[in-house]
């Protein structure tokens, strides 16, 4: 949807040094960028790049204000930031009105109750009771299962499942293939026999606003009581998180990470990829764990701002030390 400098500006607050009529339509990179597209810049070192590009304007830190150009600036504190901002107001429905428009392949039962502007792509099928708040757009082939409420404003990719009774808020993004409230690994043995049963699996699992998750991740419903994931968090390609598992605000999980069960993540935590972690184990507030990191069963990680890394998770400083102690031993030999 095309947006004027000026409206763009307001939204996401940033100054205006030039026309604010310019119409802006996209995004794109310096080198790509169109008559009417909007670049960004959050150093001195592209300013000429980008003022010669043919974009129609660009998002700059302060230090492009007392610069000549003959293109209009959008300055910011957080020029990365102002545009990630700008990208969300252009990709805004153009289309105010309440139509609901559902694709006639899709399967819906009687009891759905879709809100003002939702779309039900090609061969989504949507159970009993489920709720779909305004604006929310269901991909071609997804299967919604019973009592399932989603959330207004929400991108539902195509091709995923979200199991019975599973609750997402608001601006929810599940990208294509994402199981959503699937049964936890859960199982008793019988000393006896030696045979595994299935241990019960009738928790929920509930999502908060703002939170995407990745193509292909997986997120276990609580066996007993709940898993949940708080609001804006986000979760890579490829993750699996356990049941019973609690994940904190603002999280970041990086690719192909693995949760065990029982774990709590908390607020501003980061994972980097592959990263596994044992049942029960504790990641602490703004933790930063590094690729390929293990974190054994029971265990608690805290530092606020403090990296660790290696298996079993260290703080990073220990972890290279021990590593340089080893590469002299080495070489004694």
């Amino acid at each position: 949807m095309k947006r004027s400098l000026q409206q763009i500006s307001d939204s996401v607050g940033a100054r205006l040094i030039g026309d604010g009529s310019v119409e802006i339509l996209s995004l794109a990179s310096i080198e790509s960028a169109g008559p009417s597209d909007l670049v960004f810049i959050d150093n001195q070192k592209h300013m000429a790049a980008a003022f010669q590009s043919n974009a129609a304007a660009v998002v700059a830190g302060e230090f492009a204000a007392t610069t000549k150009s003959d293109k209009p600036l959008l300055i910011s504190e957080h020029p990365k930031l102002a545009f990630a901002r700008a990208a969300q107001l252009l990709r805004e429905d153009s289309n105010s009105d309440s139509k609901i428009e559902v694709d006639p392949s899709a399967v819906i039962h009687a009891s759905v109750v879709l809100g003002a502007g939702v779309r039900v792509q090609a061969h989504a099928v949507l159970g009993e009771g489920v709720q779909i708040g305004e604006r929310t757009r269901i991909g071609s082939g997804c299967a919604i299962g019973a009592g399932v409420k989603v959330g207004c404003g929400c991108e539902i990719y195509p091709n995923v499942t979200i199991y019975p009774g599973t609750m997402l808020g608001s601006r929810v993004i599940v990208h294509a293939g994402a199981v959503l409230g699937s049964d936890g690994f859960g199982y008793v043995r019988d000393r006896k026999s030696g045979h595994y049963e299935k241990f019960p699996q009738v928790g929920c699992l509930v999502i908060e606003d703002d939170v995407e998750i990745g193509a292909n991740a997986t997120v276990d419903r609580g066996a007993l009581d709940e898993t949940r994931i708080q609001r804006g968090a986000k979760i890579d390609n490829l993750v699996h998180i356990g049941h019973n598992c609690h994940i904190g605000e603002d999280v970041v999980i990086a690719a192909q990470t693995g949760l065990s069960g029982s774990i709590v993540i908390e607020n501003g935590a980061i994972l980097g990829g592959q990263v596994g972690i044992g049942e029960h184990a504790t990641i602490g507030e703004g933790v930063m764990l590094g690729g390929q990191g293990g974190v054994l069963p029971n265990k608690i990680l805290r530092g606020k701002g403090v990296a660790f890394w290696g298996t079993p998770a260290q703080p990073l400083r220990e972890y290279l030390k021990q590593l340089a102690t080893l590469a002299r031993l080495a070489k004694k030999e």
